[in-house]
């Protein structure tokens, strides 16, 4: 097992960095994350492969890359997307009719599955005419290499995939399943890190802010929660994971959509009550998701 002075200086590295916690008790993790990049680079053991990291950049990156949590799954939870259709939509669709264009963040994207699961709802949502652009973030990079591949093994899919969504959408490649250049088109990536300041960016119509706001201290969440409004539509939307949708600050407003909560820019009013983008429901989870 790691010893204490190697988790150590891995907590304080991912909180320096990335400003993510990784308390006592997450030692296994490190450990389980770090041994494979340890053989890699042809150390007896993780103890020895964190004594080099102060010296060599290149595999601090690595380390930082491996240690960044990447849980995820299509059509997580249900509810967010649920309410992403039946609440989010309509209201968008009316208010942007003279552009007809949709822009969406997926922040900590992490290997996609988000993204496209957005990107199939818009595509079976939108009316004729319409575009959608969804931008993919992360402060992994192998993780976005992930998102612009585009390619799932069938493990992946079978976390929350609907059978005809994936007859649909993606084409089976040797073991892997790759999502449509059709999707593929709707998604950018780029890197970023929550906890720094934000490059200059677009301004959202729906931020997707999922699961990500746990992992920091209460400081750096209500930061990142203000930024995030500053590049949030006054009558866009955003979503955060369940056990962070209680999390308050003066930006933002809260109310219930269906079986989940969303948030919007406060003075942003109430929503209508809701229908669906295209005039009838998006099933999401027809055979089981």
């Amino acid at each position: 097992m790691i010893s204490e002075s190697s988790f150590g200086y891995v907590a304080d590295l991912l909180r320096r960095e990335t400003a993510m916690l990784c308390e006592p008790g997450k030692e296994y993790l490190v450990e389980a994350r770090l041994l494979p990049l340890a053989r890699a680079a042809g150390q007896p053991d993780v103890d020895s492969y964190v004594a080099r990291l102060p010296l060599d950049a290149a595999e601090r990156d690595r380390a930082i890359d491996a240690l960044t949590i990447n849980e995820t799954s299509w059509f997580r939870d249900l509810a967010p997307y649920q309410a992403f259709t039946d609440h989010m939509l309509p209201p968008l669709l009316e208010a942007r009719a003279a552009t007809r264009h949709l822009d969406i963040w997926s922040a900590a994207c992490s290997s996609g599955q988000e993204a496209y699961s957005l990107a199939m709802l818009l595509q079976e949502s939108l009316p004729d005419g319409w575009t959608a652009r969804i931008h993919a973030t992360d402060v992994s990079t192998s993780m976005l290499e992930r998102v612009r591949a585009g390619r799932y093994s069938q493990v992946e899919m079978n976390r929350g995939m609907p059978a005809q969504r994936l007859v649909t959408w993606f084409t089976r490649v040797g073991s892997e399943w790759e999502v449509s250049p059709q999707l593929r088109s709707m998604v950018t990536t780029s890197h970023l890190n929550l906890a720094a300041p934000f490059p200059p960016m677009a301004t959202f119509d729906v931020v997707f802010l999922r699961n990500v706001l746990i992992y920091f201290d209460m400081d750096t969440k209500r930061d990142i929660l203000r930024r995030v409004s500053t590049r949030t539509a006054r009558d866009g939307f955003l979503l955060l994971g369940t056990s962070e949708s209680s999390l308050v600050v003066d930006e933002w407003t809260r109310e219930q959509a269906g079986r989940t909560w969303i948030h919007r820019p406060h003075g942003a009013g109430t929503l209508a009550p809701s229908r669906s983008a295209a005039g009838t429901a998006v099933p999401l989870a027809s055979t089981g998701a």
